[in-house]
């Protein structure tokens, strides 16, 4: 069987709206009751959340393609441009720095129009230094018709399989033209449902040598910030796929190599938005927990070295906080770091571990309202 972007007529998608309405109708209550609990929240935490959730999203969403990003550099990336202060900024690389461009761009610019140069900024973000996953591509534009035909593929280097191949390059201005005036025309279907199809179209077209993926989820992000209303993100659609990575090339094969019926692809992408969406309340939870912990800490005088740590502490740091770790990560001495850390405990933040002696480690005191 041929490629869905071969029939005749691609790409006039159809769905039964039957089997698509009570998963909607669970969707939108779901997302409705979320950005009501966020509404009666202060900014400032408010604003935690949107970081957490992006920070989650820009991490996964190059997971799934076997990108490794840094979580801190990311949040510092993102901090620094919404201008939220988390005490202490790690030094970003080009690479993230240009991910997070691309995210903040779709979702705080979600009313915009989406266009050809827009997309093509995108790309030229991803792509800092002109090179993909390992050669020189054409970056800030579509594919060339010299580079060949394009497969999809996914998975690690080495391990990739292939799923289909993309309409030739010399279709891409006319099948761009077309995707970009339907993406950008007044709604007429359920914004959430123009979010999937969205998603399905760009990553079939594949408009781009590299980086399609990670675009064509930034587009879904972009659609979902208007169904949302909200340039704020409380939960990540990027963050569920990479869960269920395998389901999610599958189901996408399957739909590339079927007929335009496209209501299973449909159904898959609403049940794994209402499982992101139930997973928000993981990254609540965080935030609450830094709230708590930042109103008892901010009773003190800590120093700009013991803000870091907190925060480091609150990010998931690994393994346990020694006076040796402290010392490294805060950039001091190792007698400075034990002060700070006695300090730390007298204020009722930090307390020993269990090991002493030479092992001894230091731990965050949990904090109940």
């Amino acid at each position: 069987m041929g490629c869905i972007h071969e029939r005749p007529e691609w790409p006039t998608f159809q769905w039964d709206i039957a089997k698509l309405a009570e998963p909607l109708a669970t969707i939108r209550h779901k997302q409705g009751l979320l950005l009501g609990r966020m509404s009666a929240l202060g900014f400032s935490i408010r604003a935690e959340a949107g970081l957490e959730t992006l920070t989650l999203d820009v991490v996964k969403s190059g997971a799934i393609e076997g990108e490794s990003l840094d979580a801190a550099q990311v949040r510092s990336s993102l901090a620094r441009r919404l201008g939220i202060d988390i005490g202490g900024l790690a030094p970003v690389s080009r690479n993230v720095e240009g991910v997070v461009e691309m995210m903040l761009d779709a979702t705080q610019r979600y009313v915009e129009p989406l266009t050809a140069e827009r997309l093509f900024g995108w790309h030229a973000a991803l792509f800092p230094t002109g090179y993909g996953a390992s050669r020189r591509i054409t970056v800030g534009a579509w594919r060339k018709p010299e580079a060949g035909p394009m497969h999809v593929v996914s998975g690690y280097i080495g391990h990739e399989k292939v799923h289909f191949e993309a309409p030739a390059a010399d279709r891409l201005d006319t099948e761009m033209n077309r995707f970009l005036e339907w993406f950008n025309a007044p709604l007429q279907l359920d914004p959430v449902v123009k979010a999937a199809i969205a998603h399905l179209w760009f990553v079939t077209v594949h408009p781009f040598e590299d980086g399609n993926g990670r675009i064509a989820r930034a587009i879904a992000d972009c659609a979902l910030a208007r169904a949302d209303d909200c340039p704020q993100r409380f939960y990540s659609m990027s963050g569920q796929i990479e869960r269920e990575r395998k389901d999610y090339y599958t189901i996408l094969e399957h739909t590339q190599k079927g007929g335009l019926d496209i209501t299973p692809w449909l159904k898959w992408f609403l049940d794994c938005l209402g499982r992101a969406i139930e997973g928000a309340d993981e990254t609540l939870a965080a935030v609450f927990r830094k709230a708590r912990v930042w109103r008892h800490a901010n009773q003190y005088p800590l120093n700009k070295r013991q803000k870091v740590i907190i925060n480091r502490l609150l990010d998931g740091f690994e393994g346990k906080l020694t006076s040796g770790k402290y010392a490294k990560l805060a950039k001091c001495s190792p007698d400075t770091a034990l002060r700070d850390i006695r300090e730390l405990m007298e204020y009722g933040i930090l307390r020993q571990g269990k090991s002493g002696g030479r092992s001894t480690s230091y731990e965050m005191i949990h904090f109940l309202e």
